[in-house]
């Protein structure tokens, strides 16, 4: 976890990097070469650092109760409803701001990543993770639409978790291209046992289409379980 301010904005430069100088998004452009929101100060921030040249080289952003306290709400409330999940909330931890530089893409952070938000899941008692998933529109909406019709019949969550997109993107009706590959962190969440929990919301800022996902605790694969929670499981 970032323990000073300087971590911080060493994840918050990766950010940058990524999300904003990799995807070309003027707008969020600025002076400081720092991706930040009011959300940054009451999170915890996961870093993963190459110990050989010092630099980090992945992050993600959490959201536990402590922290909502002070922001009155989840970062992704921004783009959906999530009124069915209101008695659930002392249960929930939010994760957000996956990133991971482009030269480190190989597993092995998002490994380590992953490893330390079961960590996290552990230290707040949560049940469930939440979490928008991005899907770039650079190609016209291709990939989302392939992607959520490739996955919707097998990981639609059950009815009483499902949300509604502020700001729906419009699904196109007729099959998608063939080729679409699902990214490989909604690809990890699903192998998680996580669902989708309804059709995507729009993304203006980042130009990105993003899946509501949401991971209980229990549906965890033992496999994933013996990783991460390193708990004993009955083969």
């Amino acid at each position: 976890l970032a323990t000073t301010p300087e971590e911080v904005r060493e994840v918050q430069r990766l950010r940058y990097q990524v999300f904003v100088e990799a995807m070309g998004l003027d707008s969020l452009q600025n002076g400081e070469g720092l991706e930040q929101d009011e959300y940054d100060d009451y999170c915890d921030h996961l870093l993963v650092r190459d110990t050989r040249t010092l630099k980090v080289v992945g992050t993600y952003r959490v959201l536990g109760g402590r922290g909502l306290a002070h922001t009155g709400g989840f970062y992704s409330e921004h783009e959906f409803d999530l009124s069915r999940l209101q008695h659930l909330r002392p249960r929930i931890l939010e994760a957000g701001r996956a990133c991971i530089h482009p030269d480190y893409r190989g597993g092995g952070v998002l490994m380590m990543l992953w490893a330390g938000l079961a960590a996290c899941m552990k230290r707040e008692n949560a049940e469930f993770l939440i979490g928008c998933a991005s899907v770039s529109l650079a190609d016209g909406g291709n990939t989302i639409n392939g992607v959520y019709r490739q996955i919707a019949n097998t990981h639609m969550a059950p009815p009483e978790y499902r949300v509604e997109p502020k700001l729906a993107f419009p699904l196109q009706d007729e099959a998608p291209a063939t080729g679409v590959v699902v990214p490989a962190l909604i690809k990890g969440y699903l192998r998680s046992g996580a669902w989708i929990c309804g059709e995507p919301a729009w993304d203006p800022d980042f130009h990105c289409a993003d899946l509501f996902m949401m991971l209980p605790l229990a549906r965890l694969e033992s496999r994933y379980a013996r990783h991460y929670l390193k708990e004993e499981v009955a083969a």
